[in-house]
């Protein structure tokens, strides 16, 4: 089953003739190749494009062996060119492994009718290179495993069997397409022989057990307050480990390059400023985030944030944790949080996750920061299941899980 990445297509097809490298980014595993391999062709073809005027290789073919050399793969690629004053669609798969490719990259940009599309994945090419190494001439497409949408698109059976499969399992795609009897064990081998690998080969990290304990501390404790100093603190009374400040905060840099965790700063909503004291970290996909665990942990209202967050960040938005400060009369001052603050141009939302609001002692409770917040911007609350967006008195909306993940509109219904 193909599934239709729209918003990436989208993407691809408005940076067309921009000057610049398209890069597809993204964690191993979530279709970078297959979005530019079948998709995007399929849409330029669609779009008008000629076959002769795109030029396609995946490095990662024995035939193209002769091609990682940087100069005949420029030359092959100028004498393509050469052949109309057409535009020349150029997209290179798995490019990390051409030899001085950020160099090749840079070179083609000099050849007046061509637009540059590529992937690559390893310990080679990860976030900092994109950076750091084509110095503004690159433009980044940033792809998140299949969202919840995109997962009930390609599956069968209820909405309610499909967002149990997605708490547990995540939304990697090969997972469609794999028997529900291996996906524990596809996910644990990723996790290891992949993801992880992957940054032990590119920073030649010696502590390898250490760095897998602290990713599944960051897996047990998701949506948690935390910082390098207490995961040291942690390390040390728990499980009776070192480890320096300075060390874990080295690998937690390494998990985000690698785009296995995403770090969400804490904002003063009040004081309009960050505070850098602690901040929360997220999987950028739930499943590899069970598997480090082993399936053992599944809070389903931590790993919902999860997924919230990464619905967000997918549809674009930047994210914080907000920080409002109370005083209350009589009694101390006190800091409530709001899960997310959701920016996105002019837009801006407020949005607490609450898996269940049983009771008007749990209902009261997840309002309570969202009623301190004093301007006109929507204030929401998710809750898991089936809930069409409805307003209280207060101003708030709340949203069913399903509704929110499957209508990007309903935010602002």
């Amino acid at each position: 089953m193909i599934i239709e990445r729209q918003q990436y297509i989208d993407k691809l097809m408005n940076a067309r003739g921009n000057g610049l490298i398209k890069v597809v980014t993204g964690i191993r595993r979530c279709g970078k190749s297959f979005l530019l391999n079948t998709l995007f062709i399929e849409k330029l073809k669609q779009d008008g494009v000629q076959s002769q005027d795109i030029f396609f290789v995946n490095m990662d073919n024995l035939k193209s062996r002769k091609l990682r050399n940087p100069e005949i793969l420029l030359d092959t690629v100028e004498t393509f060119c050469s052949t109309s004053k057409n535009i020349h669609y150029v997209i290179i798969d798995e490019v990390q492994l051409v030899e001085d490719f950020t160099e090749l990259l840079n070179s083609l940009l000099h050849i007046p009718n061509v637009d540059v599309y590529v992937t690559g994945s390893n310990s080679r090419f990860l976030s900092t290179d994109i950076a750091t190494e084509f110095r503004g001439r690159s433009f980044e497409i940033h792809l998140w495993p299949l969202s919840f949408a995109e997962y009930v698109s390609a599956t069968e059976g209820s909405i309610d069997e499909a967002w149990d499969y997605y708490l547990h399992y995540g939304g990697l795609p090969a997972l469609v397409s794999i028997g529900v009897a291996d996906r524990e064990e596809y996910l644990k081998q990723l996790t290891v022989t992949v993801y992880l690998r992957d940054i032990i080969e590119r920073y030649n990290v010696e502590n390898t057990s250490e760095l897998r304990e602290l990713t599944r501390v960051l897996a047990s404790s998701i949506g948690s307050l935390t910082n390098a100093t207490s995961l040291a603190n942690t390390f040390k009374s728990k499980k009776k480990i070192t480890l320096s400040d300075n060390t874990i905060t080295k690998y937690l840099k390494y998990l985000e390059e690698a785009f296995l965790i995403e770090r969400c700063l804490r904002y003063d909503i009040r004081g309009k400023q960050y505070i850098g004291a602690q901040s929360k970290y997220y999987f950028q996909d739930v499943g590899l985030r069970n598997a480090l665990l082993s399936f053992r942990q599944s809070d389903r209202g931590s790993i919902m944030e999860n997924i919230i967050y990464n619905e967000l960040r997918s549809r674009g938005f930047s994210i914080d944790v907000g920080n409002v400060t109370i005083r209350p009369q009589g009694a101390p001052r006190q800091t409530l949080e709001i899960d997310f603050v959701a920016n996105k141009g002019s837009r801006k939302y407020y949005i607490q996750s609450a898996y269940q609001m049983l009771s008007d002692d749990k209902t009261a409770q997840e309002k309570r920061s969202l009623l301190h917040v004093n301007d006109s911007f929507r204030k929401i609350i998710l809750t898991a299941g089936y809930h069409a967006p409805s307003h209280d008195e207060d101003g708030i909306t709340t949203i069913g899980i399903y509704q929110f993940l499957t209508d990007a509109n309903s935010i602002d219904q």
